[in-house]
Protein backbone atom coordinates (compact mmCIF):
# COMPACT_ATOMS: atom_id res chain seq x y z
CA UNK A 1 0.00 0.00 0.00
CA UNK A 2 1.54 3.51 -0.95
CA UNK A 3 2.33 6.20 1.68
CA UNK A 4 0.40 8.83 -0.03
CA UNK A 5 -3.52 9.10 -1.69
CA UNK A 6 -5.76 11.39 -3.29
CA UNK A 7 -8.03 13.45 -0.97
CA UNK A 8 -10.27 16.15 -1.09
CA UNK A 9 -9.14 19.16 1.57
CA UNK A 10 -11.06 22.33 3.24
CA UNK A 11 -8.00 24.26 3.84
CA UNK A 12 -9.13 27.79 4.00
CA UNK A 13 -12.21 29.24 5.41
CA UNK A 14 -14.45 30.50 2.27
CA UNK A 15 -15.83 29.38 -0.53
CA UNK A 16 -14.38 26.14 -1.71
CA UNK A 17 -11.78 22.97 -1.86
CA UNK A 18 -8.68 21.37 -2.82
CA UNK A 19 -8.23 18.40 -4.20
CA UNK A 20 -4.52 16.99 -3.22
CA UNK A 21 -3.00 14.43 -1.37
CA UNK A 22 -2.61 12.81 1.96
CA UNK A 23 -0.92 10.79 4.44
CA UNK A 24 -2.67 7.33 4.63
CA UNK A 25 -4.11 7.06 7.81
CA UNK A 26 -2.44 4.87 10.71
CA UNK A 27 -4.39 3.26 12.33
CA UNK A 28 -4.67 2.60 16.08
CA UNK A 29 -5.51 -0.89 17.99
CA UNK A 30 -9.56 -0.12 18.05
CA UNK A 31 -9.74 1.16 14.35
CA UNK A 32 -10.13 -0.47 11.18
CA UNK A 33 -8.77 1.06 7.46
CA UNK A 34 -10.88 1.25 4.61
CA UNK A 35 -10.37 1.62 0.99
CA UNK A 36 -13.12 3.86 -0.31
CA UNK A 37 -15.20 2.55 -2.85
CA UNK A 38 -18.15 5.28 -3.05
CA UNK A 39 -18.76 8.67 -1.00
CA UNK A 40 -21.28 11.01 -1.36
CA UNK A 41 -22.33 14.33 -0.69
CA UNK A 42 -24.14 15.70 2.10
CA UNK A 43 -25.89 19.05 2.96
CA UNK A 44 -23.44 19.02 5.51
CA UNK A 45 -20.44 19.00 3.12
CA UNK A 46 -22.34 21.91 0.97
CA UNK A 47 -22.36 23.83 4.03
CA UNK A 48 -18.92 23.24 4.34
CA UNK A 49 -17.85 23.58 0.87
CA UNK A 50 -19.64 26.93 0.73
CA UNK A 51 -18.20 27.59 4.27
CA UNK A 52 -21.48 29.52 5.17
CA UNK A 53 -22.54 30.78 8.68
CA UNK A 54 -23.50 27.02 10.09
CA UNK A 55 -20.09 25.93 8.80
CA UNK A 56 -18.11 29.03 10.38
CA UNK A 57 -19.33 28.07 13.51
CA UNK A 58 -19.11 24.79 13.67
CA UNK A 59 -16.09 23.97 12.04
CA UNK A 60 -14.16 27.01 12.86
CA UNK A 61 -10.70 26.63 13.14
CA UNK A 62 -10.67 22.76 13.01
CA UNK A 63 -9.14 23.49 9.10
CA UNK A 64 -7.06 22.12 7.28
CA UNK A 65 -9.15 18.93 7.14
CA UNK A 66 -10.44 16.02 5.30
CA UNK A 67 -14.29 16.43 4.57
CA UNK A 68 -16.76 13.53 3.55
CA UNK A 69 -19.05 11.45 5.77
CA UNK A 70 -21.16 9.10 3.91
CA UNK A 71 -19.35 6.23 2.94
CA UNK A 72 -18.78 2.76 1.75
CA UNK A 73 -15.86 0.71 1.62
CA UNK A 74 -13.95 -2.35 2.12
CA UNK A 75 -11.39 -3.38 5.48
CA UNK A 76 -7.61 -3.51 4.26
CA UNK A 77 -6.47 -3.45 7.26
CA UNK A 78 -7.37 -4.00 11.20
CA UNK A 79 -5.97 -3.10 14.65
CA UNK A 80 -5.38 -5.75 17.26
CA UNK A 81 -7.88 -5.19 19.37
CA UNK A 82 -10.45 -5.35 16.44
CA UNK A 83 -13.64 -7.89 17.37
CA UNK A 84 -16.02 -9.49 14.69
CA UNK A 85 -14.98 -8.35 11.31
CA UNK A 86 -12.77 -9.12 8.97
CA UNK A 87 -10.70 -7.93 6.42
CA UNK A 88 -12.39 -7.57 3.11
CA UNK A 89 -15.43 -6.91 4.65
CA UNK A 90 -17.57 -4.59 2.96
CA UNK A 91 -18.85 -1.99 5.60
CA UNK A 92 -20.74 1.36 6.02
CA UNK A 93 -19.83 3.94 8.72
CA UNK A 94 -21.59 5.14 11.75
CA UNK A 95 -20.45 8.97 11.69
CA UNK A 96 -21.17 9.48 15.29
CA UNK A 97 -17.86 8.87 17.53
CA UNK A 98 -19.19 8.35 20.69
CA UNK A 99 -17.28 8.68 24.11
CA UNK A 100 -19.36 5.24 25.15
CA UNK A 101 -18.34 6.88 29.47
CA UNK A 102 -20.84 9.80 29.42
CA UNK A 103 -24.40 9.53 30.57
CA UNK A 104 -25.77 9.48 27.37
CA UNK A 105 -23.46 6.54 26.16
CA UNK A 106 -24.05 4.45 29.16
CA UNK A 107 -28.43 4.81 28.76
CA UNK A 108 -29.11 3.81 25.14
CA UNK A 109 -28.60 7.13 23.68
CA UNK A 110 -25.14 7.20 21.81
CA UNK A 111 -26.03 9.22 19.14
CA UNK A 112 -26.15 12.05 21.22
CA UNK A 113 -23.65 11.69 23.35
CA UNK A 114 -22.15 14.76 25.10
CA UNK A 115 -18.63 14.52 23.85
CA UNK A 116 -19.39 12.58 19.95
CA UNK A 117 -17.51 13.40 17.07
CA UNK A 118 -18.78 13.71 13.79
CA UNK A 119 -17.01 12.24 11.33
CA UNK A 120 -15.79 14.43 8.28
CA UNK A 121 -16.67 17.24 10.62
CA UNK A 122 -14.39 16.97 13.87
CA UNK A 123 -12.14 14.29 12.38
CA UNK A 124 -10.76 13.77 8.94
CA UNK A 125 -13.57 12.35 6.24
CA UNK A 126 -14.27 9.88 3.66
CA UNK A 127 -13.48 12.16 0.61
CA UNK A 128 -9.96 10.18 0.07
CA UNK A 129 -8.75 7.23 -0.80
CA UNK A 130 -8.68 5.77 2.52
CA UNK A 131 -9.92 6.90 5.98
CA UNK A 132 -9.80 5.28 9.76
CA UNK A 133 -12.60 4.22 11.79
CA UNK A 134 -13.20 3.09 15.16
CA UNK A 135 -14.10 -1.11 14.46
CA UNK A 136 -17.47 -0.12 16.72
CA UNK A 137 -18.62 1.96 13.81
CA UNK A 138 -18.22 -0.28 11.05
CA UNK A 139 -21.56 -1.36 9.72
CA UNK A 140 -21.22 -4.58 7.99
CA UNK A 141 -23.07 -4.39 4.52
CA UNK A 142 -24.14 -7.05 2.43
CA UNK A 143 -21.93 -7.95 -0.30
CA UNK A 144 -24.61 -8.12 -2.68
CA UNK A 145 -25.37 -4.23 -2.44
CA UNK A 146 -22.93 -2.57 -4.75
CA UNK A 147 -20.91 0.02 -3.04
CA UNK A 148 -22.46 3.05 -5.03
CA UNK A 149 -25.82 2.12 -3.59
CA UNK A 150 -24.53 1.21 -0.01
CA UNK A 151 -22.84 4.90 0.66
CA UNK A 152 -26.65 6.43 1.04
CA UNK A 153 -27.60 4.46 3.63
CA UNK A 154 -26.97 6.93 6.32
CA UNK A 155 -29.25 9.05 4.50
CA UNK A 156 -31.89 6.38 4.99
CA UNK A 157 -30.98 6.07 8.38
CA UNK A 158 -31.76 9.75 9.89
CA UNK A 159 -35.49 8.93 7.14
CA UNK A 160 -35.87 5.69 9.57
CA UNK A 161 -34.97 7.18 12.47
CA UNK A 162 -37.48 10.05 11.78
CA UNK A 163 -40.61 8.12 10.00
CA UNK A 164 -40.47 5.78 13.05
CA UNK A 165 -40.12 7.73 16.50
CA UNK A 166 -43.73 7.35 16.89
CA UNK A 167 -46.38 5.62 14.85
CA UNK A 168 -47.19 5.69 11.29
CA UNK A 169 -49.28 3.08 10.32
CA UNK A 170 -52.90 4.24 9.32
CA UNK A 171 -51.67 7.68 9.97
CA UNK A 172 -52.05 11.09 7.68
CA UNK A 173 -48.45 12.42 7.26
CA UNK A 174 -47.46 15.36 5.89
CA UNK A 175 -43.37 15.78 4.65
CA UNK A 176 -41.64 19.24 4.31
CA UNK A 177 -38.31 19.37 2.76
CA UNK A 178 -37.84 16.75 -0.20
CA UNK A 179 -33.95 15.91 -0.44
CA UNK A 180 -32.66 12.70 -0.34
CA UNK A 181 -33.94 11.85 3.32
CA UNK A 182 -37.30 13.69 2.89
CA UNK A 183 -38.04 11.22 0.12
CA UNK A 184 -36.59 8.33 1.73
CA UNK A 185 -39.34 9.09 4.19
CA UNK A 186 -42.08 9.06 2.01
CA UNK A 187 -41.09 5.65 1.05
CA UNK A 188 -40.85 4.25 4.63
CA UNK A 189 -44.10 6.06 5.62
CA UNK A 190 -45.56 4.08 2.38
CA UNK A 191 -44.18 0.73 3.38
CA UNK A 192 -45.30 0.89 6.66
CA UNK A 193 -49.12 1.78 5.64
CA UNK A 194 -49.53 5.53 6.69
CA UNK A 195 -53.20 6.27 5.10
CA UNK A 196 -52.25 9.21 3.17
CA UNK A 197 -48.61 10.90 2.41
CA UNK A 198 -48.31 14.31 1.60
CA UNK A 199 -45.20 15.55 0.36
CA UNK A 200 -43.79 19.58 0.19
CA UNK A 201 -40.90 20.93 -1.41
CA UNK A 202 -40.07 24.00 -3.78
CA UNK A 203 -37.97 22.10 -5.78
CA UNK A 204 -39.67 20.74 -8.95
CA UNK A 205 -36.42 18.50 -9.96
CA UNK A 206 -37.20 16.57 -6.44
CA UNK A 207 -40.66 16.80 -6.22
CA UNK A 208 -40.98 14.25 -9.17
CA UNK A 209 -39.15 12.02 -6.79
CA UNK A 210 -41.36 12.21 -3.88
CA UNK A 211 -44.13 11.34 -6.74
CA UNK A 212 -42.40 8.60 -7.38
CA UNK A 213 -41.59 7.39 -4.30
CA UNK A 214 -45.51 6.86 -3.03
CA UNK A 215 -46.83 10.51 -1.99
CA UNK A 216 -50.49 10.82 -2.72
CA UNK A 217 -50.34 14.75 -3.01
CA UNK A 218 -47.67 16.74 -3.75
CA UNK A 219 -47.07 20.35 -3.06
CA UNK A 220 -44.86 23.50 -3.41
CA UNK A 221 -45.35 25.98 -0.67
CA UNK A 222 -44.47 29.20 -3.57
CA UNK A 223 -47.24 27.74 -5.28
CA UNK A 224 -49.92 27.46 -3.05
CA UNK A 225 -51.87 28.22 0.03
CA UNK A 226 -49.60 25.07 2.28
CA UNK A 227 -52.35 25.28 4.95
CA UNK A 228 -55.25 25.62 3.52
CA UNK A 229 -54.20 22.76 0.49
CA UNK A 230 -53.40 20.05 3.73
CA UNK A 231 -56.59 21.11 5.55
CA UNK A 232 -58.57 20.63 2.34
CA UNK A 233 -56.70 17.29 1.63
CA UNK A 234 -57.71 15.85 5.32
CA UNK A 235 -61.42 17.26 5.48
CA UNK A 236 -60.45 19.83 7.68
CA UNK A 237 -58.81 17.34 10.56
CA UNK A 238 -55.13 18.15 9.84
CA UNK A 239 -52.32 15.47 9.72
CA UNK A 240 -51.83 13.29 12.23
CA UNK A 241 -48.14 13.37 11.70
CA UNK A 242 -45.60 15.98 10.60
CA UNK A 243 -42.24 15.25 9.59
CA UNK A 244 -39.62 18.76 9.04
CA UNK A 245 -36.50 17.94 6.80
CA UNK A 246 -36.76 21.40 4.99
CA UNK A 247 -34.74 23.14 8.35
CA UNK A 248 -36.84 26.40 7.58
CA UNK A 249 -39.00 28.68 9.30
CA UNK A 250 -42.21 29.08 7.91
CA UNK A 251 -42.12 24.99 6.82
CA UNK A 252 -42.24 24.29 10.93
CA UNK A 253 -44.48 27.19 11.55
CA UNK A 254 -47.04 25.84 8.72
CA UNK A 255 -46.70 22.23 9.88
CA UNK A 256 -47.82 22.48 13.16
CA UNK A 257 -50.55 24.59 12.50
CA UNK A 258 -51.43 21.80 9.95
CA UNK A 259 -50.79 18.92 12.78
CA UNK A 260 -53.85 18.23 14.56
CA UNK A 261 -54.33 18.43 18.35
CA UNK A 262 -52.67 15.16 20.12
CA UNK A 263 -50.35 14.84 16.65
CA UNK A 264 -46.77 14.10 16.21
CA UNK A 265 -44.13 16.43 14.97
CA UNK A 266 -40.27 15.01 14.50
CA UNK A 267 -38.10 17.37 13.40
CA UNK A 268 -34.69 16.44 11.71
CA UNK A 269 -34.31 19.58 9.63
CA UNK A 270 -30.87 21.79 10.93
CA UNK A 271 -32.40 25.80 10.86
CA UNK A 272 -29.78 28.44 10.34
CA UNK A 273 -30.88 30.82 13.12
CA UNK A 274 -33.49 30.97 15.74
CA UNK A 275 -36.58 31.98 15.16
CA UNK A 276 -40.12 32.69 17.47
CA UNK A 277 -42.46 30.00 17.66
CA UNK A 278 -45.79 30.56 19.59
CA UNK A 279 -44.75 27.75 21.65
CA UNK A 280 -48.49 28.21 24.03
CA UNK A 281 -50.67 28.01 20.93
CA UNK A 282 -49.34 25.84 18.76
CA UNK A 283 -47.97 23.09 20.98
CA UNK A 284 -48.82 23.11 24.53
CA UNK A 285 -52.73 24.06 24.27
CA UNK A 286 -53.20 21.59 21.43
CA UNK A 287 -51.17 18.71 23.21
CA UNK A 288 -48.67 18.30 20.59
CA UNK A 289 -45.83 16.07 20.96
CA UNK A 290 -42.79 17.02 19.27
CA UNK A 291 -39.44 15.01 18.84
CA UNK A 292 -35.77 16.27 18.14
CA UNK A 293 -34.18 14.08 15.74
CA UNK A 294 -30.34 13.71 15.42
CA UNK A 295 -28.27 10.98 13.05
CA UNK A 296 -29.45 7.55 13.30
CA UNK A 297 -29.94 5.31 17.01
CA UNK A 298 -27.13 3.10 17.37
CA UNK A 299 -27.62 0.49 16.15
CA UNK A 300 -30.94 0.03 16.27
CA UNK A 301 -31.83 2.15 13.16
CA UNK A 302 -29.11 0.73 10.97
CA UNK A 303 -30.83 -2.59 11.19
CA UNK A 304 -34.21 -1.47 10.39
CA UNK A 305 -32.21 0.32 7.84
CA UNK A 306 -30.65 -2.66 6.25
CA UNK A 307 -34.30 -4.52 6.38
CA UNK A 308 -36.10 -1.72 4.08
CA UNK A 309 -33.21 -1.96 1.91
CA UNK A 310 -33.24 -5.91 1.40
CA UNK A 311 -37.09 -5.41 1.07
CA UNK A 312 -37.24 -3.21 -1.85
CA UNK A 313 -39.65 -0.93 0.26
CA UNK A 314 -36.72 1.86 -0.35
CA UNK A 315 -34.90 1.77 -3.27
CA UNK A 316 -31.58 4.25 -2.87
CA UNK A 317 -30.15 3.23 -6.27
CA UNK A 318 -33.38 5.85 -8.07
CA UNK A 319 -31.66 8.71 -5.59
CA UNK A 320 -28.05 8.43 -6.84
CA UNK A 321 -28.36 11.00 -10.10
CA UNK A 322 -25.29 11.48 -10.43
CA UNK A 323 -22.06 9.53 -10.41
CA UNK A 324 -18.37 11.09 -10.65
CA UNK A 325 -14.44 10.66 -9.94
CA UNK A 326 -13.38 11.70 -6.86
CA UNK A 327 -11.71 14.34 -8.39
CA UNK A 328 -14.50 15.49 -10.14
CA UNK A 329 -15.89 16.91 -6.92
CA UNK A 330 -16.87 20.36 -8.01
CA UNK A 331 -18.67 19.35 -10.57
CA UNK A 332 -20.99 17.33 -7.68
CA UNK A 333 -21.59 20.48 -5.57
CA UNK A 334 -22.73 22.28 -9.13
CA UNK A 335 -25.45 20.05 -9.56
CA UNK A 336 -26.65 20.56 -6.36
CA UNK A 337 -26.26 24.35 -6.38
CA UNK A 338 -27.81 24.17 -9.35
CA UNK A 339 -30.61 21.97 -8.05
CA UNK A 340 -30.24 19.08 -10.93
CA UNK A 341 -29.65 15.96 -8.67
CA UNK A 342 -30.49 14.33 -5.75
CA UNK A 343 -28.00 12.27 -4.08
CA UNK A 344 -24.01 12.41 -5.54
CA UNK A 345 -21.96 10.02 -5.72
CA UNK A 346 -18.02 9.61 -5.83
CA UNK A 347 -16.05 7.32 -6.70
CA UNK A 348 -12.10 7.28 -6.10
Amino acid sequence: MADKMRAIWKKEPKLGLEIGEAEVPKIKDDEVLIKVKATSICGTDKHIYHWDEWAEKRIGDNIPYIFGHEVAGEIVEMGKSVKGLQLGDHVSAETHISCGYCFQCKTGQEHICKNVKILGVDTNGTFAEYFALPYRNAWKNDKNVPHWIATAQEPLGNAVHTVFSGEVAGKTIFISGMGPIGVCAVALCKAAGADKVIASGTNEFRQKFAKEFGADISLNPRECDIRKEVMDATNGEGVDVFLEFAGAPQSLKDGLAVTKAGGRVSVLGVFPKPFEVDVSNDIVFRGITLHGINGRRMFDTWYKSASFLRSGAVKLEKLVTHRFKLDEIEKGFEALDKKEAMKIVLEP
